[in-house]
């Protein structure tokens, strides 16, 4: 297994921070010019809309407690559903590795990455809602494979089965194996540092039967739960942060001065190493940046195509938001109270440091708990209230990405029977013991699912641009790929049978 881990490692390390073993190839990886790259551009397509629509995003959000359309879930839940896989052990347990591997700065790059990832968020997750289907079950089905389907035509489809193939990889890894591996590390610390052993095994069957209780009565069952748990647990893991960040206030500028110094090499250049203080910052905030927020992945537009909506356009900035509370405050909650909370952490042959995050003994989410142990009376069960709950919420939503793309692929049919195998893996995630080989297994996973949806992307995003503009100033919505007219836009009687042509009339569209 260490030698499967470690082949996962050297490749994991070439796709995002472009080097193989102690060569560097490219100056960055490949998917961090994928990733920033495909943001960069739809950013400036669209007129910075995430900076410009932010505000008005989060009305919709609250008007979109109720449905306004067909669909199965209503888009408070659409996003509930999709957040409960972005705000998971990224939150904690990726921003702790982050900063392990990348040093402070890589915060910096995370938000870079949240930031351009909220114009992909806009992109993906309006395409989602424009090319869903509904099949003769009466359930809807979307996400990147459906756009891929309906919006670039039939010759595309190997890409669309390429992206599922990808992204039931990546439900393994990331959104099953590691968030169960991340709550096991927090209560065996929580349970160690009350001076009680825990062993592996328990957990994984306390979380295999919580997660079967929710995920057997499928997307409804998940949109339900997501709805009431996420806004709950976002809140309270805020005010807890905020407590030890205020307690720890004098701290706060030092802080904010590592992750700036580190984004951009000021604290190595003296010693002649800021090139590659960068470089790893880079690779290590843009790696768990989208392990986190999972913008221009291809997961949370699944959740989105299942809003009651009839606008591809609200639903697309509602998605936005995810991003934005992901990233922009939960994980920077958690990285500030990493960076100032100071105290005698254990580091090998007796030594101790003074950060959770210097400590060559302690690893991801096991970095986070100490800190907030040490920050607050009854810290470090809290950590493991949040990190269950996190971790749970993010088991849960890609239990439907990945039931999604396998029924892409078999049929409906392969539904139920998956569910009962997503309690497995859930429960194998809890024995292992490699867990930094385990986070590089899941960078690649990520990437596999990860450069299909941008191929994709890029290729519609002549649509985006064009359907986005026209909502814009005539408040007129495109007509469905299959023969919905919304809005007050008329549709030919061969837009009206082929999506593809449609995507590609509105792909030439030149911008005004």
């Amino acid at each position: 297994m260490d030698g499967f881990f470690d082949a996962a490692t050297t490749v994991s390390d070439f796709l995002w921070g472009g080097t193989w073993g102690d060569q560097r190839i490219l100056p960055v990886g490949i998917i961090t010019i994928a990733l920033l790259g495909t943001g960069l551009i739809f950013m400036l397509r669209l007129g910075f809309r995430p900076l410009r629509r932010l505000f008005p995003a989060f009305g919709e959000l609250w008007s979109g407690r109720k449905g306004g359309g067909e669909g199965e879930i209503t888009p408070w839940q659409a996003l509930s559903t999709a957040l409960s896989g972005q705000v998971g052990t990224g939150n904690l347990a990726g921003v702790a590795t982050a900063i392990t591997l990348g040093g402070p700065g890589a915060i910096f790059w995370m938000w870079i990455t949240a930031l351009f990832g909220m114009a992909a968020a806009y992109a993906e997750s309006s395409l989602a809602v424009r090319y869903r289907e509904k099949h003769p079950d009466g359930h809807f089905h979307g996400g990147p494979m459906y756009y891929i389907k309906n919006g670039l035509g039939k010759h595309w489809g190997w890409l669309a089965v390429l992206f599922c193939i990808g992204t039931i990889f990546s439900a393994v890894g990331t959104g099953g194996m590691i968030q169960a591996n991340s709550i096991t590390q927090s209560a065996v610390e929580a349970g160690r540092s009350m001076g009680v052993a825990v062993p592996n095994w328990s957990v994984g069957l306390v979380i295999g039967a919580l997660v079967f209780i929710v995920i057997i009565g499928g997307i409804k069952s998940i949109g339900s739960v997501a709805g009431k748990i996420i806004p709950f647990m976002a809140g309270a893991y805020i005010l807890a942060a905020l407590f030890v960040i205020i307690t720890h206030i004098e701290f706060i500028p030092n802080a904010f001065m590592l992750i700036i110094g580190g984004a951009f090499g000021w604290e190595q250049a003296g010693g002649g190493l800021a090139g590659y203080g960068v470089l790893a910052a880079i690779r290590a905030g843009v790696a768990r940046g989208l392990f986190s927020n999972e913008a221009g992945q291809g997961s949370a537009p699944i959740a989105h195509a299942a809003a009651q909506t009839k606008n591809p356009v609200k639903q697309g900035e509602i998605a936005m938001l995810g991003v934005f509370i992901d990233t922009m405050i939960i994980c920077t909650m958690t990285a500030l109270v990493i960076l100032v909370v100071q105290g005698a952490y254990p580091s090998g042959d007796g030594a101790t440091v003074d950060y959770a995050w210097q400590s060559t003994t302690l690893e991801a989410s096991a970095i986070t708990t100490a800190a907030f142990a040490e920050g607050m009376m009854y810290g470090a069960w809290v950590i493991l209230a949040a990190q269950a709950l996190f971790a749970f919420t993010t088991i849960i939503g890609w239990s439907y990405y990945a039931e999604q793309c396998l029924t892409y692929i078999t049929g409906d049919w392969a539904a139920k029977p998956f569910r009962f195998v997503w309690v497995g893996v859930a429960f194998a995630g809890t024995l292992i013991t490699n867990v930094t080989g385990l986070w590089r297994f899941g960078d690649i996973a990520n990437a596999s699912m990860l450069l299909p949806n941008v191929v994709a992307l890029l290729l519609l995003s002549g649509a985006v641009v064009a359907y986005t503009k026209r909502f814009d100033k005539t408040g007129e919505l495109p007509p469905n790929w299959a023969g919905d007219v919304w809005g007050t836009q008329e549709s030919t009687e061969e837009e009206l049978q082929s999506g593809h042509a449609n995507a590609e009339g509105e792909a030439t569209t030149k911008d005004d």
